[in-house]
């Protein structure tokens, strides 16, 4: 398949990257700055500026999906209204070019008791709930959108960290998936290799999943 990456270069970015080549799928990495982005065989990358709904609907031509790891970064001020912005013109995109979209969102939306999301919790850490906040909306704005927009959202483990691809994960959807001992957790290899499998064969069409261990 061919592939649009946006957010290649991010954490999650980075193990997407790895994983869709790793299985042989042509990726055109959409970025700001193209010149972040090693050269690699099956990949293309391209100079883009995801605000720009137009310029980002004509850079999808021919693609297969669009998998979106967009960020507008952890120490922006401005965090929460400019992910809902770049989501937004993402989404928009999307629908403009007739491709399938795949959201990397977070974990915050996912309800840890009846009527509770992880982000309304007291312990949730201030530094990321902004982030957070904007991709419960975005989740919310995809639920409602009554257009032919074929999404999925993804919702990482509570814990989303470096480590090995082990190929192993479980599914969920609305509330965290738990290990034994109660824990929540997932490699960021492992996420990645979640997401493609489920661009190859699609199980949750405007849906969300989530995965873990």
């Amino acid at each position: 398949m061919k592939i649009a990456l946006i957010g290649a270069t991010g954490f999650v970015g980075t193990a997407l990257l790895d994983e869709l080549l790793d299985r042989g799928h042509e990726v055109r990495a959409l970025q700001r700055d193209a010149t972040k982005v090693a050269p690699r065989p099956g990949l293309e990358t391209r100079a883009v500026d995801v605000l720009n709904a137009d310029d980002l609907a004509a850079q999808l031509a021919g693609v297969d999906a669009v998998v979106s790891a967009f960020n507008a970064g952890w120490t922006n001020p401005n965090l929460h209204d400019d992910f809902l912005r770049g989501s937004q013109r993402i989404a928009d995109a999307a629908r403009a070019a007739g491709v399938r979209l795949l959201v990397v969102g977070g974990a915050g939306s996912l309800f840890i008791a009846p009527g509770q999301q992880l982000v309304d919790s007291p312990a949730f850490p201030a530094e990321w709930k902004q982030g957070a906040l904007a991709a419960r909306e975005v989740l919310t704005r995809l639920r409602a959108d009554q257009t032919t927009l074929d999404w999925t959202f993804v919702s990482p483990a509570i814990h989303l960290e470096p480590g090995e691809r082990t190929g192993r994960y479980r599914l969920g959807t609305e509330s965290p998936v738990v290990d034994a001992k109660g824990e929540s957790r997932i490699s960021v290899k492992d996420l990645a290799a979640a997401i493609v499998a489920e661009v190859e064969s699609p199980q949750y069409r405007r849906a969300r999943f989530t995965a873990a261990y």
